[in-house]
């Protein structure tokens, strides 16, 4: 999100506030510290092989005197795209399809048992560029499209939960397409879809251009891990958009999204946890990294840059 010489709000923290003005700092800014997982080494061989950044943390719980722990692994994936925006669209997908396939095995070590991936993760995120071509060529069906396919073996490989945001095909209705997660059980069968229902028009950013609000309403899916909900991206600015998915019996709600630093570092995680703390469940805000360049430079309605 910010340039690489900064690197992130935490460690400007700890370079620069004594150990006890640090854990106050993080006690206000983020509520109860969570625990710092010891991850296999293995796992984080891997993610050092592969370039990339490998976390983790509990959240812990009180014990019960009757009941034992239900312990659930989630991981998430703030992805780059590996090829330039202008190469073909084939080998872009497959590029992204391997990278996210190693990520998915590091994911499998750490016992990872609910996965999800940023909203459109199979593209860049070219919709801010009004163009439709080749941009909707990444388009697929969320029944059985390739990137579907290939999160069925992942999920039956790795007794995983998978959850692919991608931009949907809708053979059946017109070739319309929408912004779509596909949820896939851990048995590698579909569960079903949810469809992103609040869309983005700010100035002459317009996502209608590409698709228009979901039609599914606020589905709850039920896996062997728990109930999961999928809030796409812009649905995060609306409050009720949460609530009914936790009306729904969502135990946790992901949030993945594409959105740049300057515009929104500081409100997207803020309002995951805000949400969160009002709907009683748990939920998950992923963003992309990585800067994308696109063929043409980008102009408003009115010509200017």
């Amino acid at each position: 999100m910010a340039e690489p010489e900064w690197e992130s709000l935490e460690q400007c923290l700890e370079k620069h506030l004594p150990p006890a003005d640090l854990r106050e700092v993080k006690r206000l800014l983020y509520g109860k510290e969570t625990r710092k997982l010891d991850l296999p080494s293995r796992a984080l061989e891997s993610a050092a092989e592969g370039d990339f950044e490998l976390q983790g943390y509990a959240f812990e719980a009180a014990e019960e005197q009757l009941r034992g722990p239900r312990t659930v692994r989630v991981g998430l994936v703030q992805n780059r795209i590996p090829l330039p925006a202008e190469a073909p669209v084939a080998k872009q997908v497959s590029a992204l399809h391997r990278r996210i396939e190693a990520i998915v095995e590091v994911a499998a070590m750490c016992g990872v048992n609910i996965i999800c991936f940023q909203e459109a993760w199979t593209m860049p995120f070219a919709f801010c560029t009004r163009e439709k071509l080749p941009w909707t060529e990444f388009a697929e069906s969320a029944e059985d499209g390739p990137t579907t396919r290939f999160c069925q073996k992942l999920a039956k490989k790795h007794n995983m939960v998978v959850v692919s945001p991608i931009l949907e095909r809708d053979g059946e209705h017109g070739d319309v397409l929408w912004n779509t997660a596909v949820v896939i059980s851990n048995s590698g069968a579909i569960l079903g879809k949810t469809r992103k229902n609040h869309i983005p028009r700010v100035g002459d950013f317009n996502e209608s251009t590409y698709y228009m609000e979901g039609n599914l309403g606020h589905p709850v899916f039920q896996t062997q891990f728990g109930r999961i909900a999928v809030n796409i991206c812009y649905g995060r600015h609306h409050p009720l958009n949460w609530f009914m998915y936790s009306v729904n019996g969502a135990d946790i709600i992901f949030n993945p999204s594409a959105t740049i630093g300057a515009l929104s570092e500081s409100m997207w995680p803020i309002e995951a946890r805000n949400a969160a703390i009002a709907n009683h469940c748990f939920t998950c805000a992923i963003n992309r990294v990585g800067k994308e360049y696109f063929p043409h430079e980008f102009t408003s309605g009115d010509g200017k840059k």
